[in-house]
């Protein structure tokens, strides 16, 4: 395992441009050509993965792939992390294949539980999911992570929905949003995150706080 790494030290590294630390830890989409061309990139990528010691989450469509890397379920980076980015970007160039943040987002659902109360386990139990480091995540990284906010107020238990973008794109998914018809129930801590409310009051957080200086 490398040293550790922040968000900004990861985007102060050569060879990172167009990759984006959002939850779950680095990742970019690289949309292909054709399905074969994303095969042959995923095979490119498994050999360099042994000598870089880190083994990557990968998506495969007929139209992209989606690579992500962390060293730990949490999302946090190491120099490990950097080293791989490095080579996969080198892998996609080779193959004429460039990222695409604008396709880039990450899911995660915030459950608000009324104070000394937990509801880990239901979930756990209900989504086939497993705790992990204060979270709820899915084995194989397939569905949207959970996390849990501890409410003062009494009464059934809310959950609200974030999504995960690059700095440069956040702005332009706000401004979707209300166009769409949603609010903005909370602007104050913009631009690190929006809150958002749909037209029934369903609350959605557009988060860019995790992607520090990466803006493009």
């Amino acid at each position: 395992m490398g040293e550790p790494v922040s968000a900004e030290q990861f985007h102060e590294e050569e060879g990172t441009a167009g990759w984006h630390v959002l939850y779950g830890g680095a990742q970019t989409v690289f949309p292909t050509s054709s399905f074969a061309t994303g095969v042959e990139f995923i095979r490119r990528i498994a050999v360099v993965t042994d000598a870089v010691g880190r083994e990557p989450d990968i998506d495969l469509r007929p139209e992209a792939v989606v690579v992500r890397t962390a060293s730990t379920p949490r999302g946090r980076l190491d120099t490990a992390d950097v080293e791989l980015v490095r080579r996969v970007s080198s892998i996609a160039a080779e193959l004429g294949l460039a990222p695409d943040p604008s396709q880039l987002h990450t899911i995660q659902i915030a459950i608000a539980e009324a104070e000394g109360v937990s509801t880990q386990d239901f979930w756990v139990a209900t989504l086939g999911y497993q705790s992990l480091g204060g979270l709820v995540v899915d084995p194989l990284r397939r569905g949207p992570r959970m996390w849990f906010d501890e409410i003062a107020a009494p009464g059934r238990g809310r959950t609200h929905i974030d999504v995960a973008l690059p700095n440069g794109h956040a702005e332009e998914r706000v401004a979707a949003a209300l166009e769409a018809g949603g609010r903005l129930a909370d602007g104050s801590h913009a631009p690190d995150w929006w809150t958002l409310a749909s037209p029934d009051n369903h609350g959605v957080d557009i988060a860019a706080w995790g992607d520090i200086d990466g803006s493009t």
